[in-house]
């Protein structure tokens, strides 16, 4: 099947999802969309029903400014109601829903075999007494609690239990550096840090507490007022007595092994012997809408980092509805949500999102190619998922080991594939619409942001055709507009900056304790929009493109290229796995294009294969995008959360070692190795 045009004919969803689905075409995803803009507070108020409130909400519904020379920015969603987002995760669906049974989490360890399950009453039960156990430490609403934890249950438990009793959580990745987690717990004002003793990735052990004290250290030579450690025993759970996985499900003698764990006395306080004797019932507090629900660093390449602050109730209702209509959620549905909760997708589509709807989802400590390349598929036949959710990172990586792994299990069970994280290449979309979904199941391509809190452009699996690539349309409330650099709206087809005009329930609210810096961000360079700080084009039938971010857009001799379009003409290359493209310093040009590709398995860089992929850019793009250097990179340098850090790639093409901050490189080897080839690629 040859990739579409835009334009072209495109990828309808199956008629059979369309037959009970919530949005079951797109005339009647446009007239849902209408509503939402015409009679907002209609629209949003009858999501706001199917929570409980402590306090209704009334009034107007949404009070705001997006323009900085009119006065503060500021976005209000029913403020004056009250509620508690952990009493309408949990308790609403025990006691009110009577899911109290039913599954929440399949947890699915680093190695296969390691597995248990929580229900929704056994997770409510365990909120509620961590929840205690917190208050016991003197945590109280507006407190902010630092969470550095692997991808396992108290993980969720943990957030829960802070947004039960109003304490504000501000999770940290399990694989950043003691000198990040430091900077976060001391930009938020955390006073207390939960962790866990240490866990595998793969096959290398991490001490995570060791790391969580030299964090501390770190904090306490800058005087912070952080006073305890709340330590979960992962590894050696065989040793307790109750609580643990070891006496719900065999486990690997890996996790059951104890491990050596620092510990100081006046600080550390293990998890199992806190909760033994905590009730398990717990009054939540009463929050109000517009109250601080989580802080959620950003993790950009350059600067400091941004606490992104989010609030109850809008983010509440955003991520229910987003994630009940962009993946068609029914009581029946197995969610999987590769990501992390250290990142916001976990925040919003592996917690707060799901449990909101009553789902069951699949909690997944391990990678994707540990033990084997296969891993992922022998746990969607496993658990029988039938929503999948991950990014395109992992696409790529898994596309390098050909079809045969994926195709040696059944897959049956899917019916609606995801992505997320960064535009996907349409390539990377084919294979995994063909090989993963076999052309039965639609793909979610989603765009937004951790600012955002959901998903605001994206197709809907039963109403949406889809163009491979495309985010498509926004989601209902969400208004975008296309800018020109003098801030002129675009009409038609266009390219430039991606703006939305007015806010959604589920956009942050200011960057914590600067909120100066939120409006200059995101408010300043065009007044009365939200900047997402990206690029982006809409063709001829109102499909909406994501480019890339503006700072990864070139200027070659006045024609403005994206990267991510030159990527996406290198991975069409039957060669390449995975492609980042940077500017480079030119004479006559001003920039011109600097490539690094990843090989697929069994092909050799050679100074044809480099001839071929110039004239492929050239052909796809036109002469102006024609490489002058193309570089092998055995891997590419990413964070933790596998997106390029095209900031060191720029310095890499200009031999330029003076780096910056690397501390979130997944792996710092790449780098070197990149350089050491660097010459050759240059010459």
């Amino acid at each position: 099947m040859a990739l579409p045009a835009e334009g072209d004919a495109l990828f309808p969803a199956p008629p059979s999802l369309a037959r009970g689905a919530h949005v079951p075409s797109l005339a009647a995803y446009r007239e849902r969309y209408r509503r939402s803009l015409e009679e907002p507070q209609e629209f949003w108020g009858d999501i706001a029903k199917e929570f409980y409130w402590r306090t209704q909400p009334s009034g107007s519904f949404l009070k705001y400014n997006f323009d900085v020379t009119k006065g503060p920015i500021f976005i209000e969603w029913m403020k004056g109601a009250t509620t508690n987002i952990c009493y309408n995760l949990l308790d609403r669906n025990v006691n009110e829903k009577k899911l109290g049974d039913k599954i929440a989490f399949y947890w699915e360890g680093n190695e296969p075999g390691d597995s248990t399950v929580i229900s929704y009453s056994e997770l409510l039960h365990q909120v509620c007494q961590f929840a205690n156990v917190l208050r016991a430490q003197g945590v109280k609403k507006g407190d902010r609690v630092s969470i550095y934890m692997p991808m396992i249950v108290e993980l969720v438990v943990a957030m829960l239990a802070c947004a039960r009793i109003g304490a504000l959580h501000s999770i940290v990745f399990a694989g950043f550096s003691a000198e990040s987690l430091c900077e976060r717990i001391l930009d938020s004002n955390c006073s207390l840090l939960i962790t866990a003793d240490a866990f595998y990735r793969g096959d290398k052990l991490i001490n995570l507490k060791q790391i969580a004290d030299e964090a501390l250290q770190k904090c306490r030579d800058k005087d912070a007022p952080l006073r305890t450690c709340i330590v979960v025993k992962h590894l050696g759970r065989e040793a307790l007595v109750s609580g643990g996985r070891c006496g719900k499900s065999p486990p690997l003698k890996r996790l059951c092994q104890d491990v050596p764990t620092p510990w100081d006395a006046g600080v550390d306080r293990w998890w199992h012997e806190l909760v033994k004797d905590a009730s398990k019932e717990c009054e939540p507090e009463w929050c109000d809408a517009e109250d601080e629900l989580f802080v959620l660093y950003t993790s950009g390449s350059t600067g400091k980092p941004k606490g992104v602050v989010h609030t109850v109730g809008g983010y509440m209702i955003f991520t229910a509805a987003t994630f009940k209509y962009v993946f068609d959620h029914h009581p029946e549905d197995v969610y999987w949500c590769t990501a992390d909760i250290g990142w916001i997708t976990g925040h919003s589509y592996l917690t707060y999102g799901p449990l909101a709807n009553g789902a069951t989802s699949v909690l997944f400590e391990g990678l994707p190619i540990y033990p084997d390349v296969s891993r992922m598929w022998s746990i969607v036949d496993k658990y029988q998922v039938t929503k999948f959710y991950t990014a395109p990172t992992a696409i790529r990586l898994l596309m390098k080991f050909g079809d045969e792994p994926v195709k040696k299990h059944s897959r049956k069970s899917l019916k609606v594939l995801g992505t997320v994280g960064e535009p996907i290449n349409p390539e990377a979309w084919l294979w995994y619409y063909r090989v993963v979904g076999e052309e039965r199941c639609p793909i979610v391509d989603t765009f937004w942001q951790t600012e955002t809190g959901g998903h605001v452009l994206t197709p809907l699996p039963a109403a949406t055709p889809m163009k491979p690539g495309s985010a498509t349309f926004p989601f209902f409330g969400v208004v975008p507009a296309i800018l020109d650099e003098c801030g002129e709206e675009l009409e038609g087809e266009a390219e430039g900056y991606l703006v939305f005009k007015q806010p959604w329930p589920g956009i942050m609210r200011t960057v914590y304790g600067n909120h100066e810096r939120f409006e200059t961000t995101y408010f300043k360079k065009f007044p009365g929009y939200y900047v997402t700080g990206d690029g982006c084009k809409r063709d001829k039938d109102g499909y909406y493109w994501i480019t890339g971010r503006i700072d990864d857009m070139l200027n070659v001799s006045g024609h403005l290229l994206s990267t991510a379009e030159v990527e996406s003409a290198l991975v069409g290359h039957a060669s390449v796995a995975e492609a980042a493209v940077v500017s480079h310093p030119h004479p006559v040009k001003g920039e011109c294009l600097y490539c690094f590709v990843t090989l697929r398995d069994g092909h050799e860089f050679t100074k044809a294969l480099r001839d071929e992929l110039r004239n492929q850019v050239r052909e796809k793009i036109g002469p102006i995008a024609t490489p002058d250097y193309i570089q092998h990179a055995p891997g590419l340098p990413k964070t933790r959360s596998g997106k390029i850090m095209r900031r060191i790639l720029r310095q890499i093409a200009k031999n330029d070692r003076e780096l910056g901050d690397t501390s979130t490189v997944a792996d710092p080897a790449v780098i070197s190795q990149l350089f050491q080839q660097r010459c050759e690629a240059a010459e």
